[in-house]
């Protein structure tokens, strides 16, 4: 199993909080965080912009990755937004075994609860 994080700024925690709960709830998603009280310093359409924003860490498996990459896509009001998706090298073998039960097809998502 391969874990993967994305990282997915969005305008504000009503977009942010949509995204997080449609991820999850679809099982595309074990877990997203949304980090408020980001500043993004970027370069767009001929300019610099500086926009308050939220940011989401989704935890997801390799093999769910286009299906996550497309749903944001999909959900999300930016016009190009960020998708940033980065291999975890290592983890807590718990931590991952959840994950990847929580990210499993519905008929085999009798697993672990949350490692706490």
């Amino acid at each position: 199993m391969a874990a993967v994080v994305i990282h997915c700024s969005c305008p504000d925690a009503d977009t942010a909080a949509r995204i997080a709960r449609a991820l999850v709830d679809e099982r595309l998603a074990a877990c997203v965080q949304a980090l408020p009280g980001v500043t993004s310093t970027y370069r767009w359409q001929g300019g610099v912009q500086v926009d308050a924003e939220v940011l989401l860490l989704v935890k997801t498996v390799r093999a769910r990755l286009d299906a996550v990459m497309a749903r944001i896509a999909a959900l999300h009001p930016y016009e190009v937004p960020e998708l940033l998706a980065l291999d975890v090298v290592a983890g807590a073998p718990d931590y991952l075994a959840w994950l990847e039960q929580a990210c499993a097809d519905l008929e085999s998502a009798a697993g672990p609860a949350h490692p706490r």
